[in-house]
């Protein structure tokens, strides 16, 4: 099992702050599973309004950060490193659940298993916890297009 830096990490995704949402990779088998971090620190962009009586992670912003690590799982495994011709888009969503609010503080875990990849599509299980309770969950489907 491999992990992942920051650095590597930017290697392959797009995304920089504030919405790159994947810390670091603890653990990474190619064509399989991906284990990655997010710290939730109160510094966070959103919390200024989302609320600011009680600051909660947007549920929007945790399934993202769960479709880059399935991307990133994706892209490792393919070695394709970001070359800014093409896309890891997130492309479809089911069964996506929410059982308990993040906050500043959480560190979320996010888990990402390939279930199958065709065609340049694939389809993924995440889910997303903190200290080891499941705080989301998601089928994720995610496509690798060439940008137009």
């Amino acid at each position: 099992m491999e992990t992942m830096t920051l650095e590597e990490i930017k290697k392959y995704l797009p995304h920089r702050y504030p919405f790159l949402l994947i810390d670091r990779v603890v653990s990474f088998e190619a064509d399989r599973r991906i284990v990655a971090l997010k710290n939730v620190t109160a510094n966070e962009p959103f919390f200024q309004g989302h609320f600011p009586h009680f600051a909660v992670m947007p549920g929007v912003l945790i399934v993202e950060a769960m479709a880059q690590a399935a991307a990133l799982l994706s892209l490792r495994s393919l070695g394709h490193e970001n070359d800014g011709r093409s896309v890891y888009y997130f492309v479809g969503i089911d069964g996506a659940r929410f059982k308990r609010p993040v906050v500043p503080g959480d560190q979320l875990e996010i888990e990402v298993e390939q279930l199958r990849l065709a065609r340049g599509v694939g389809k993924f299980k995440a889910a997303a916890r903190v200290d080891g309770t499941v705080v989301s969950e998601a089928e994720l489907l995610c496509a690798l297009r060439p940008i137009d």
